[in-house]
């Protein structure tokens, strides 16, 4: 049966320039020659390959084989000098206390800590953990007194950074012992990377925007609440001492190698494959390609939605409108939610107070303004020019409910995913966005790049197109707290720079002047200044387009959709178009992710 080749091979067929054709029978592999002098053929044999080994009942893998998960350290003690105080008086706390204490104390200096709702949870959840003796005491948060402990955990960070070289270097082959130990897995016959085989430790759960979870403990991982997935005939992982799995599964149509639920949310946890690996970059690959199946069939889709604005079905109009924000507003579909969780939204699930209607507003007509708490409680806001019947029926949508109500009262998620998949097999309102993302960058870069610019200058570029998509999908952060100060730094370098060319400029004026009509020799003094001054130059122009990048982008958050929504194909190809160097877009750990799109695509690859 044939496989998909491994990535390595493809850079020894470019580098010695034969070209390879693998197969394997059990976890052998036979390399056969044959003449082919056009790598993008030979990528094309490999697209085809995936193809072929995409396999029909939903099975992953057949054979797979891991340690198992890597977990937290046990907690270690305070020293006895360091104390904890309440209300003025010492009180010594129990280990279950003094570690959930410890997690509070070393943010001490964090805007959370300023939270009220960050402090209540963690108070609650802090007296859960303590002896009876100990709640008994400590009833008011205001009263404790962590100065010393946070003082300790200063002091060992500034231990660990001023460690010498061979303390560092022991550490750090440490850390590769257990990566190398627990950080692969051997699948069908390769050795693959595995993602996050360390499980995260315990801690205070912190959340994204304004989450209502903020400050709750997260609980420590125990073997016993982890889920192993391996195959029959493997070698299964052994727990730590004294302890047990919690299960042990041979699942081979999932590809995580270890589960469980963390308390917080709810939410499954799994270790999963390294991104580099073959079965991500296939699934990978797999995502863009229905999103690309997507573009084919949009205008049609498009059309239908359209014409259900007008259906004498109300269940039907909001269905249609609901697609459409989907479409348009890269909207995720949203999903039902228990009392307890975050009161974040999407567009099936929206409410009556989430939007407000305007006829007219800053000189444009039919306005829908959005403001709602949206994944992980960031909050939406988006004034959108929607067209007029969208408008009129969103006005009857709205008739005779109270804010609290549902916007969409006939739709939910169940039904929107059931339609999509009937519109094309395989749609989701993921697809939609990935989709859309795609497109945005792909129309967005042949906007704005010019041939011309510098490869500064061309980043620029990419930037602003990815900060499109970032808008559009609603990828917002805080400001950094240190942008002011990196601001200021930048523009001290670019004053010096400016001041630099200003001189140079003076220098090339009068090498100039003595060289019209002097020697040789001043004529070369001339030639190096003159370089000289377009080198400065070239540094200014690039200081200033970083300055630039970096105001633009300090409240988006490229990474996401850059990760996850951007077909990679796109960014390669660009790079490739306009000789911009594949390291400046992507980082290593994002090139491994992206290894079978670099090879793919071509200076001509069109989403």
């Amino acid at each position: 049966m044939a496989v998909v080749i491994d990535f390595a091979i493809v850079e020894i067929v470019k580098s010695i320039g034969r070209k390879y054709q693998a197969r394997s029978i059990g976890t052998s592999i036979r390399l056969c020659f044959y003449e082919c002098t056009d790598v993008h053929s030979f990528s094309g044999r490999i697209k085809k390959e995936w193809e072929e080994e995409k396999k029909n009942d939903g099975t992953k893998w057949n054979f797979l084989e891991h340690k198992g998960p890597v977990f937290a350290p046990a907690y270690e003690p305070l020293p006895p000098d360091v104390k904890f105080h309440y209300n003025g008086k010492e009180i010594k706390l129990s280990e279950e206390a003094e570690e959930v204490a410890t997690f509070y104390a070393r943010m001490l200096d964090h805007d959370y800590t300023t939270k009220k709702v960050f402090n209540d949870n963690f108070f609650h959840d802090w007296r859960e953990v303590m002896s009876d003796s100990e709640r008994a005491k400590i009833v008011d948060l205001s009263k404790c007194n962590f100065k010393e402990m946070h003082a300790y955990f200063v002091q060992k960070n500034e231990e660990r950074k001023a460690m010498s070289k061979e303390d560092k270097k022991k550490i750090k082959e440490q850390n590769e012992q257990i990566q190398k130990e627990y950080g692969f897995c051997t699948i069908d016959g390769h050795k693959e990377k595995i993602g996050n085989f360390k499980i995260e430790p315990p801690g205070l759960f912190r959340g994204r925007g304004e989450h209502p979870k903020m400050g709750k403990l997260k609980k420590r991982v125990i073997p016993e609440d982890v889920l192993i997935n391996c195959s029959k005939d493997s070698k299964i992982p052994k727990p730590p001492t004294g302890h047990k799995w919690k299960e042990i599964r041979h699942d081979p149509n999932v590809t995580w190698l270890a589960s469980w639920t963390e308390n917080i949310q709810g939410q499954v946890k799994y270790v999963m494959l390294n991104p580099s690996s073959k079965l991500k970059g296939e699934k990978d690959w797999q995502k863009y390609e229905t999103a690309r199946k997507l573009a084919k069939s949009i205008d049609k889709i498009r059309a239908e939605y359209r014409e259900d604005w007008r259906s004498k079905e109300m269940r039907i109009r909001q269905r249609a409108v609901a697609l459409y924000f989907i479409d348009k507003l890269a909207l995720r579909a949203g999903n039902e939610k228990d009392e307890d969780q975050a009161d974040t939204v999407g567009c099936c699930s929206l409410r009556v107070e989430h939007i407000s209607l305007h006829e007219q507003k800053d000189g444009r007509e039919y306005v829908v303004v959005f403001d709602f708490l949206g994944k992980d409680s960031i909050r939406y806001y988006n004034e959108v020019p929607v067209e007029k019947r969208v408008y009129k029926n969103l006005q009857l949508f709205m008739e005779n409910k109270s804010p609290s109500d549902d916007l969409f009262d006939r739709l939910n998620t169940t039904v929107m995913n059931k339609h999509l998949n009937e519109l094309m097999e395989g749609l989701t309102a993921k697809v939609f966005r990935t989709y859309n993302a795609s497109w945005t960058l792909q129309q967005q870069l042949e906007k704005l790049t010019n041939a011309d610019d510098t490869v500064a200058e061309k980043i620029l570029s990419y930037n602003r197109a990815n900060r499109a998509v970032a808008i559009l999908c609603n990828h917002q952060r805080s400001v950094p707290k240190t942008h002011a100060k990196s601001m200021e730094n930048l523009k001290a370098k670019i004053d010096a720079r400016k001041e630099a060319v200003a001189e140079a400029e003076m220098q090339v004026k009068d090498a100039k002047r003595d060289a019209k009509h002097g020697s040789v020799k001043e004529k070369l003094l001339y030639e190096k200044k003159k370089k000289q001054l377009d080198r400065l130059k070239e540094q200014l122009t690039k200081l200033e387009v970083q300055a630039t990048d970096k105001e633009e982008n300090k409240e988006i958050a490229l990474g996401t959709s850059k990760l996850n929504y951007l077909d990679p194909r796109i960014s390669v190809a660009w790079c490739k178009k306009y000789d911009v160097p594949i390291e400046k877009i992507y980082n290593k750990t994002q090139r491994d992710k992206f290894r079978w799109a670099i090879d793919m695509a071509g200076p001509d690859y069109v989403f």
